[in-house]
């Protein structure tokens, strides 16, 4: 995380005038906070989850470290509390405390919510004391210190020699760097589990990212401050170059945050608009049945808005069946086998074929007693056989079962979609249609509708 870094405030410039914007504090700053408040209902709903509070608490931390370490804000800091620097042991002490929570959060992680044994909370114990250990050492070390100029961008280097503040600075890296390579080290670990979802790989990767560039970070930082030791200059690294890495490994963690719960939530908000979406044929159809429609509801949740859809067609099948011809299904069914679709993909022709009928029949003659029997089992068709024993069995085809509403939404679901999709290849029914009109005469001297 950034430490204060800092310079001239006037701006004489464009340059100079972009530059005192801080956009290398205030983007991730605005992207940590977003991630926060994306965060923040599940934080407060599910309080007693400590997983989520050092959710909460890291990212909290985060905002403040790039929030305290803005310069035009390190100046403030000093001019109110009226010590010269106070505001570097305030942003190393946030930068402490953000490691700590790194690590309680991996623990929780890795150990699962549900775990409170001894060497759980033993651990969680020492990571908790080490860190405030190190929080109050910080402290000391700056009030032994002698740093009476203020220092905006380059305090880091610009003190490096001084007795307690570098001991200072060189606790806080150092105490960074090794909670960024155990974290790191855990999420790599943890990446290679089989049995994460997309979403979640992706975000324990980004979380991977942010702590190798955190790593960069540091490694910025302690050169330029070996250097000073040295007596050669590399501030360039520590003004320059660590600023905007630590931004973008904000950035990394930030996405690694939210992208788990805001990706698994746009994929189910997808599914449901494309199931939405991929039933408007057969719901244009069956609105056909008494010309009602899905009432509109502006507020109504995608997920309402397909249930009513999915119950519409529904309740409009359910009218239908009485004008249902099983034997034209049974026929369209045998001829999109002839014309070599898949099973499943006939079932759901000869399907569009049988209802686009009752919909015609229904109209022709909305009150007609005539109705085709529907079978309540398997149908076993002449000619087609049930086994590999018929030996007037045809090859490759099975009984074709009748169209029935299911109690079960699932069920419903994918057979409703399944018609709805072939709609939309009215080439293909009409095919179907014809093949299966060439094949129609009479079955047990029984007359086929057509």
């Amino acid at each position: 995380m950034p430490a204060t870094t800092t310079g001239p405030l006037g701006a004489t410039g464009p340059a100079d005038f972009f530059g005192e914007l801080y956009i290398s504090f205030w983007i991730p700053t605005a992207v940590l906070t977003a991630a926060l408040v994306i965060k923040l209902p599940s934080i407060v709903k599910l309080w007693r989850d400590s997983l989520l509070r050092a959710v909460g608490g890291l990212l909290l931390l985060a905002c403040c470290v790039f929030v305290f370490a803005v310069p035009s804000v390190i100046a403030w800091t000093n001019r109110v509390v009226g010590v010269p620097n106070v505001a570097a042991p305030w942003v190393y002490s946030l930068i402490t405390a953000f490691c700590a929570c790194c690590l309680l959060l991996l623990v929780a992680w890795r150990n699962g919510p549900a775990d409170r044994s001894p060497a759980t909370r033993r651990l969680m114990r020492w990571v908790v004391a080490v860190y405030s250990g190190v929080i109050v050492v910080l402290w000391v070390l700056f009030a032994l210190a002698d740093v009476p100029r203020e220092r905006l961008r380059d305090l880091d280097t610009y003190y490096a020699t001084t007795p307690f503040m570098r001991e200072e600075i060189l606790l806080y890296l150092v105490a960074h760097t090794v909670a960024c390579l155990i974290t790191y080290r855990l999420i790599r670990n943890w990446v290679r589990a089989e049995s994460l979802d997309v979403w979640l790989r992706g975000g324990l990767q980004a979380l991977a990212l942010g702590c190798a560039l955190n790593l960069v970070f540091d490694a910025a930082k302690l050169t330029a401050v070996v250097a000073r030791w040295t007596g050669h200059d590399l501030d360039w690294l520590s003004t320059d170059v660590a600023p905007p890495v630590v931004a973008l490994a904000a950035i990394c963690i930030a996405v690694g945050f939210i992208l788990p719960h805001s990706g698994q939530y746009l994929q189910d908000r997808w599914r449901v608009r494309r199931s939405h979406r991929r039933l408007r044929p057969l719901y244009l159809l069956t609105r056909t049945v008494d010309g009602s429609r899905v009432p509109f509801t502006l507020r109504a949740t995608p997920e309402l808005r397909l249930t009513r859809r999915e119950t519409f067609i529904r309740d409009a099948l359910l009218r239908l069946t009485r004008h249902l011809d099983e034997d034209l299904r049974r026929r369209a069914y045998d001829a999109a086998l002839d014309l070599g679709h898949e099973a499943d993909r006939a079932k759901a022709l000869a399907a569009a074929v049988a209802i686009q009928d009752a919909v015609a029949t229904r109209r022709r003659s909305p009150e007609s007693g005539a109705t085709a029997t529907l079978v309540t089992g398997p149908l076993v068709f002449p000619g087609l056989g049930t086994g590999a024993g018929d030996p007037a069995g045809a090859s490759g085809r099975t009984a074709f079962p009748e169209l029935t509403v299911s109690s079960d939404p699932t069920d419903l679901l994918q057979d409703i979609e399944a018609v709805s999709l072939v709609l939309r290849e009215p080439a293909e029914i009409e095919a179907v249609r014809a093949l299966a009109a060439a094949s129609s005469p009479a079955e047990n001297g029984v007359p086929v509708r057509e």
